[in-house]
C-alpha cells in the first residue's frame, strides 16, 4: 500500500494517523501537489492529496473516502462505531474538522500572495468560518458524545490534524482561548505515536 501526499497536509496526516492506529503497513511517498514536476495528478484527476494506491493498484482519493476505505478492510482498532447513524454524525464531525481545515489552507494560500494582492475579504470570511468551526468543535468535545468520548474516532483524529495543522502554519494563533476542551482533546491526541511520528516538518 503506498501514501501520495506531503508532509505539512491534514488530510495526509489523517491517513498516516489511521493507518499506524490500525498498523498496516504502507509506504509514503512525498510529492507536493503544487509543485511543478508533481505527479499525483497521474493517480488523481483532480491533483490532490492525498492518493491511497492499494494493494490491487486502485488509486483511492479524498481523505474522507480514504478513512472509509481503510475502515471497510475490517482492520482494528474500528475508529466508527457500528451504529450506522452513530457513524453518520461521527463523519459530520469529521467533515466540520476537515472543512477547518480547508478554510486554513485557503488563508495559506492567499498569505502567500503578493501583499497588495491578498483579499481581505477571503482573509476575513474564512477566518470566520474557521471560528465558528472551532467552536462548534469546541462543544462537541466538552459533550463528548460524538468528539473527545475516551474512544479514538475518525472525528478526534480529524480535529487533532486540524489542530495541528492551524498551529503549524499559525493561521490562529489565539484559537485555544475559551476552549479547554479542544485543548485537552489536542493534548492526549499529541501524545499518541501516530501523531507523534506524523508531525509535521519545523520550518
Amino acid at each position: 500500500m503506498k501514501l501520495i501526499g506531503s508532509y505539512t497536509s491534514p488530510f495526509v496526516r489523517k491517513i498516516s494517523v489511521i493507518l499506524l492506529e490500525k498498523g498496516i503497513v504502507f509506504e509514503f511517498v512525498n510529492d507536493a501537489p503544487y509543485s511543478p514536476d508533481s505527479h499525483v495528478s497521474r493517480h488523481n484527476p483532480l491533483g490532490k492529496v492525498p492518493t491511497l494506491i492499494d494493494d490491487q493498484q486502485h488509486a483511492w482519493f479524498d481523505s474522507s473516502v480514504i478513512a472509509q476505505y481503510l475502515e471497510l478492510r475490517g482492520d482494528t482498532p474500528a475508529l466508527l462505531p457500528d451504529d450506522a447513524w452513530l457513524a453518520l454524525h461521527i463523519h459530520q464531525v469529521e467533515r466540520l474538522a476537515d472543512g477547518v481545515s480547508d478554510c486554513a489552507s485557503i488563508i495559506v494560500r492567499e498569505k502567500l500572495r503578493a501583499p497588495e494582492q491578498q483579499s481581505t475579504e477571503v482573509l476575513t470570511r474564512h477566518r470566520e468560518k474557521i471560528l465558528r468551526g472551532l467552536d462548534k468543535l469546541e462543544t462537541l468535545a466538552a459533550e463528548g458524545r460524538l468528539l473527545n468520548s475516551g474512544t479514538l474516532n475518525l472525528a478526534d483524529i480529524a480535529t487533532g490534524c486540524m489542530i495541528g495543522y492551524i498551529n503549524f502554519r499559525h493561521v490562529v494563533p489565539n484559537w485555544c482561548v475559551d476552549r479547554p476542551a479542544l485543548v485537552k482533546l489536542a493534548e492526549n491526541l499529541f501524545q499518541r505515536e501516530s501523531f507523534a511520528r506524523t508531525a509535521p516538518p519545523a520550518a
